[in-house]
């Protein structure tokens, strides 16, 4: 029997909106990052861009937006600031998401697992090699799918006849993880703005991607982020959509000082330093004030950065610097400090930045560093 078809009056659907709001809410996640947290920038741009684009329509505007902002909790007001527009930190972790996603996505073909070392047997996740079973092994172990196949293929295919001996036995490897403690330090001087490139901003997006990833698969982990300008300090990763340049020189010993200080007092075996910069150390602390030279490699303040550098591959904490620039003049001072601490160099644009750092992670979390 046939179906006909059936008529009835069209209802508006009730999330209409929702597309309309999902596409103007992407671009508000790219844009909160670029003006590091600040709602009412980011609002600006984006009418700008419906102005030059028509991101809306007489169904859903720009005022909707705002509105289904509040109402999901996304921004919220803040009356003690004359009704200033302020994220909350239900968005500060969908930034993460968003960053993670967007530079976590690009690897989805890369090999997965958590951190490994190189030791196999009765460990705690399961790796892809099989091998022949061993006096000891677990059942949980044994592979049945291949275990029967090479019964079949040992002694031959009669039903009547099966056999499984101790030589049919195959199981998956064991392999065992180990904890993994990582600082990562992040340069926030002003040459990170400069020539009109936005060094910051991606910069943050990994930042922001890889404690989400720890976060979500790495649990145990431990991440510290560091910024270094003139000074160095710890921040939370709620702070970091919130990170902006100073008008600062580089102070990269006082950042190596600090990630050494916090990584002294992790008790995990595994202990990294992840340094994301785009120039030459250029300013150190002295006293009450600073010792800054912005022309050429100063011997005084570099001699000081690769004495760190030295005491650091000493207490077997490896130091893997991502250089985005690839001025030639600045590799010979990353390839002399990456020797000293036998560590590792990566001179990256701002475009693969994110596949780098969450290769290197990945890798360095598969043997004891």
């Amino acid at each position: 029997m046939a179906i006909g078809v059936r008529f009835h009056d069209f209802v508006p659907d009730e999330n209409s909106g929702d597309k309309g709001f999902e596409q103007l809410f992407k671009l508000f996640m790219q844009l909160i990052t670029i003006t590091s947290g600040d709602v009412g920038e980011a609002l600006q741009w984006l009418n700008e861009l419906d102005k030059q684009y028509g991101l809306t329509d007489n169904d859903y505007g720009m005022g909707n937006f705002i509105e289904d902002l509040k109402k999901k909790g996304y921004i919220d007001e803040n009356e003690q600031e004359r009704g200033e527009l302020k994220i909350t930190p239900k968005t500060e972790q969908k930034i993460r998401k968003s960053a993670l996603e967007e530079v976590f996505g690009k690897l989805k073909k890369s090999s997965t697992g958590n951190h490994r070392t190189p030791h196999t047997g009765q460990g705690d996740e399961q790796s892809t090699d099989l091998r022949e079973f061993r006096f000891g092994d677990s059942l949980e172990q044994i592979q049945m799918t291949e275990s029967i196949r090479n019964a079949q293929l040992n002694h031959g295919m009669e039903d009547d006849n099966f056999m499984l001996t101790e030589g049919d036995l195959e199981v998956r490897e064991n392999e065992h993880k180990s904890q993994t403690s990582t600082v990562l330090m992040i340069d926030i001087s002003h040459s990170m703005i400069l020539y009109g490139e936005d060094r910051i901003t991606p910069a943050k997006k990994v930042a922001m991607a890889l404690a989400e990833l720890v976060k979500q698969k790495y649990p145990k982990d431990s991440l510290d982020v560091i910024v270094f300008g003139n000074d160095a300090w710890q921040i939370e990763v709620k702070d970091l959509p919130y990170l902006q340049v100073g008008p600062y020189h580089t102070n990269t010993v006082a950042g190596l000082e600090l990630a050494m200080d916090l990584l002294r007092k992790r008790k995990t075996p595994n202990k990294q330093i992840f340094m994301i910069t785009d120039g030459k150390p250029t300013c150190l602390k002295e006293g009450n004030g600073y010792y800054k030279n912005s022309f050429g490699l100063d011997r005084k303040v570099v001699n000081k950065t690769l004495n760190l550098a030295a005491a650091a591959r000493r207490i077997k904490i490896p130091i893997t610097t991502f250089m985005i620039t690839s001025d030639p003049y600045l590799q010979k001072f990353v390839e002399e400090f990456t020797e000293v601490n036998q560590g590792k160099a990566y001179y990256s644009g701002l475009k693969g930045l994110g596949q780098l750092v969450f290769e290197d992670y990945k890798k360095n979390r598969r043997k004891s560093l």
